[in-house]
């Protein structure tokens, strides 16, 4: 596949998956939705591996791998379809353009880990004042002794989802396993079946289809292109382009999952939101340029040594 296709491709998913994890909720309950989801992935995705002649391997490090992915795959996704419940998905876009500082303040905590330069750390003041710009509403009528409100509980479900995504890849990363994309991805989804299986159990949701069609193709739309085009496109375009030209897909999508949301769901946010997004994508823009600062110092390093 041309370059250029794979990295439309992948902006296209990660623009629309948001408002489809909205429109799922219309059909199935939020975590039934998921699962649906992800079990048609994971049979598509096995399908895939036995046109390829891929196995799935199953060896001690390739299972530590698929649980390394769960808190991803199971955690994060479950959450922002729980999360979806209550907040528009422009927002839920947004929220999740956290992932690159929250991994990177993660790393600090490990051997290893690049350490943060003062662009990661204004990045990092300037998506808390953002988020918490986001957050003001709920925050007021915590204040007031009212409860965090629906959109509190829905910011509270993306920050925890946005917290597992981060960790999930670090993990994955630490594993080194050496799978293949999708031998990663077809096992990350059938490890998460049962814990969907038992998260509904326990909410008491059931797979239940409300007749709602716009839902259900957008269930289809995310297991056929969320979980697998989707994916397959990033490692493509990852191995083919630099790591900061990569990165540059989580500001695009934000700003086009929040004209999507506008234009195809009807979904208004306030000034203040709009205001704390817009900080947010700065903060990911000054946190990519520090990476930026550390990638060329340490070129710069080796070019000396040598």
């Amino acid at each position: 596949m041309p370059t250029l296709a794979a990295y439309l491709i992948v902006v296209a998913v990660w623009a629309t998956t948001p408002l489809g994890i909205k429109w799922s909720g219309d059909a199935m309950a939020p975590l039934a939705a998921a699962g649906v989801r992800m079990g048609i992935a994971a049979l598509l995705g096995l399908g895939w591996l036995w046109i390829k002649r891929q196995p799935l391997p199953l060896h001690a490090r390739a299972r530590l791998s698929y649980l390394a992915s769960l808190p991803g795959i199971f955690g994060a996704m479950g959450c922002s379809y729980m999360a979806a419940v209550h907040l528009p998905s422009g927002l839920i876009s947004v929220i999740f353009g956290l992932a690159p500082l929250l991994s990177g303040l993660m790393l600090q905590a490990l051997p290893g880990g690049l350490r943060l330069n003062r662009w990661h750390w204004s990045a990092c003041l300037i998506g808390l004042a953002g988020l918490v710009l986001v957050f003001d509403d709920s925050l007021q009528v915590l204040v007031a002794g009212q409860g965090m409100g629906g959109r509190g509980v829905g910011l509270l479900w993306m920050l925890s989802a946005v917290t597992l995504f981060a960790g999930s890849g670090i993990a994955v990363q630490r594993v080194g396993a050496g799978l293949q994309p999708m031998q990663q991805t077809v096992g990350g989804l059938l490890l998460s079946l049962p814990c969907y299986a038992i998260g509904m159990a326990i909410t008491g949701q059931t797979l239940s289809f409300s007749g709602d069609y716009r839902g259900l193709s957008a269930i289809l739309y995310l297991a056929v292109f969320g979980s697998l085009l989707g994916f397959y496109c990033y490692y493509q375009v990852l191995a083919r382009l630099s790591a900061a030209t990569v990165a540059l897909v989580t500001l695009i999508t934000p700003v086009l999952a929040l004209s999507l949301g506008s234009l195809l769901n009807g979904e208004s946010l306030g000034v203040l939101v709009l205001v704390g997004a817009a900080l947010i994508v700065l903060a990911l823009s000054l946190f990519l340029l520090g990476d930026h600062k550390i990638r060329r110092q340490l070129k710069q390093l080796t070019k000396a040594d040598a």
